[in-house]
């Protein structure tokens, strides 16, 4: 895949997925340009999307070193295990706010430089299969994710034809934290996904392949989950042990 004279932004871009993906894409031949609140760098600007006078700026920052902007990845999210009936209204709603509004910002500043250029641009959001699925103990972060998942497919319709917008779901990724033995029981290919492996998987949405695809989430969770229901089933032979 040839992004050579591309430009691409990718928010959370310093570490973990987003250097992942910021990496592929550079190796790719593309421009890039990362954010963080830490960030450092020739190709790094530090902003907090949260704000959207950073958020504009930072898109700003990208045309002015580019001369344009094709694609732009939200990244940028997280939030800490925050069970629902104790934690402070507070977290919850910077929890939202990192997960939902911030891309929200992001992506206006990115679809109005993208809908007055040759090409129109592309959007890609990074949810999490906390979006698609219970996760207690996550709850506002997992609504968030959700929620992002319905605005992808909301901006695909509202800003078509010049801007495409596709949602990239990972499951695990790395070592997540996770006991590695609880993995392969649970996700049918035995082991979380790689930062490289969810990279690839943008590279291929924003590339040519992909050129009809908008509105779409690609879940790259290696399967899915076994349902614990199940288990007795999958003893009895049903799936691997």
């Amino acid at each position: 895949m040839d992004f050579t004279g591309r430009a691409v932004v990718v928010t959370g871009g310093t570490r973990g997925i987003g250097a992942a993906i910021a990496s592929a894409f550079r190796d790719a031949g593309a421009q890039v340009l990362v954010c963080g609140r830490h960030a450092s760098g020739a190709d790094a600007v530090r902003a907090d999307v949260r704000d959207p006078e950073q958020a504009a700026a930072l898109i700003d920052a990208a045309v002015d070193r580019f001369g344009r902007l094709d694609l732009l990845v939200n990244n940028a999210g997280g939030g800490p295990p925050a069970p629902a009936a104790t934690s402070s209204p507070r977290l919850h709603a910077k929890i939202i706010e990192l997960n939902l509004i911030a891309p929200l910002h992001v992506a206006q500043a990115a679809n109005a430089v993208m809908q007055e250029q040759p090409g129109g641009g592309q959007i890609l959001m990074v949810g999490s299969v906390s979006g698609t699925r219970p996760s207690p103990g996550f709850a506002a972060y997992g609504a968030a994710k959700a929620g992002l998942h319905h605005l992808a497919t909301s901006l695909a319709v509202e800003w078509a034809p010049a801007v495409r917008v596709n949602s990239v779901i990972p499951g695990p990724v790395g070592n997540a934290g996770l006991d590695p033995g609880a993995l392969a029981r649970t996700v049918p290919l035995g082991r979380p996904a790689t930062p490289a492996e969810v990279a690839g998987v943008c590279l291929l949405l924003a590339s040519p392949l992909a050129a009809y695809l908008s509105g779409a989430a690609l879940a790259v969770h290696g399967g899915g989950e076994w349902p614990a229901y199940l288990a007795d089933l999958r003893a009895a032979g049903g799936g691997p042990s």
